[in-house]
């Protein structure tokens, strides 16, 4: 059996590689820089791999990534929608299925994300699972990427089952009116669920919850179907002190993915300690891999 030569797994990955340029996954441009694309250490650092495992990848002698490599190659290299589905063929693994949650960021949305600078931003998949964060958010609320990746959702930190501790904020958090942000995220999971009825981990993450958190429960018997779309917010941050922060929360269309971004009103002292804390915060990478379905 023949291959068309430059169309295998290797050469795809090497061509994608080549044609995203740096600034595009928000890295610097030195003067010595030779490559035009992103280097081989590069796409392995954002895409949570290692530089031995890129290389094999390229030159043929590993042909069977996971789903979760190839999700996170197709993030890291701003895939469209067509060449995802394409690298997922060349790695011999069905794409993911019309109808379901997706995890995938489109590559116009991270082009935005990218040139946000030091706005707080992260990407939630449509069951609320984070998908994607950049290093000021991470500075503001903590670094999430120690979580396993199942559990850095944002519903199951407001509705814990059996005492879980928060995973995606790692301090204190407030909200302006708390049991309106509950009722909120509930609402948002009932709208996903018409969206997406055939999604087998929005449905757990349903039944879990439902069977594990009181609250969720009782919300969810209330069968209000909304979008959450804004919020506000203050963070006990332990390096700067409290900030104060708006949350809006916009969507993607096509996959229902949540942009949160999080930002302090302009030439007031929360946008100075966001600021600061984007300096003092822990580091975090620029992007996570996306994890399993």
């Amino acid at each position: 059996m023949t291959t068309t030569p430059g169309a295998g797994l290797g050469a795809m990955i090497r061509t994608w590689r080549d044609r995203l340029p740096p600034s595009a996954a928000a890295l610097p441009v030195g003067r010595a820089r030779r490559a035009s694309g992103l280097r081989r250490e590069e796409l392995a650092e954002l895409a949570g791999v290692s530089v031995d495992y890129v290389v094999r990848l390229e030159q043929g002698r590993a042909t069977a990534p996971s789903a979760q490599v190839v999700a996170a190659l197709a993030r890291v290299l701003q895939l469209t929608v067509a060449e995802r589905d394409h690298l997922y063929r060349l790695a011999h693994l069905v794409p993911p299925a019309d109808g379901a949650v997706s995890d995938h960021v489109p590559r116009g949305v991270q082009r935005v994300l990218t040139r946000l600078g030091d706005v707080a931003v992260a990407v939630f998949a449509a069951d609320w699972r984070l998908i994607w964060w950049n290093r000021a958010w991470a500075a503001l609320l903590g670094d999430p990427s120690p979580a396993p990746p199942r559990l850095r959702n944002f519903a199951r930190d407001r509705f814990p089952v059996n005492a879980d501790p928060a995973r995606l904020a790692l301090w204190p958090v407030t909200e302006r009116d708390s049991a309106a942000t509950d009722a909120a995220v509930v609402s948002d999971l009932r709208r996903a669920t018409g969206r997406f009825p055939g999604d087998a981990r929005l449905a757990g993450l349903i039944s879990e919850l439902n069977a594990g958190n009181e609250r969720f429960a009782a919300l969810w018997t209330q069968g209000v179907v909304a979008a959450h779309r804004e919020d506000h917010k203050t963070i006990a941050h332990p390096s700067v002190g409290p900030v104060t922060v708006d949350c809006d929360v916009l969507t993607d269309g096509d996959s229902d993915c949540k942009i949160v971004i999080m930002s302090a009103v302009p030439g007031s002292a929360d946008e100075t300690r966001l600021r600061l804390a984007t300096v003092t915060g822990p580091p975090a990478p620029r992007c996570e891999p996306l994890p399993d379905r």
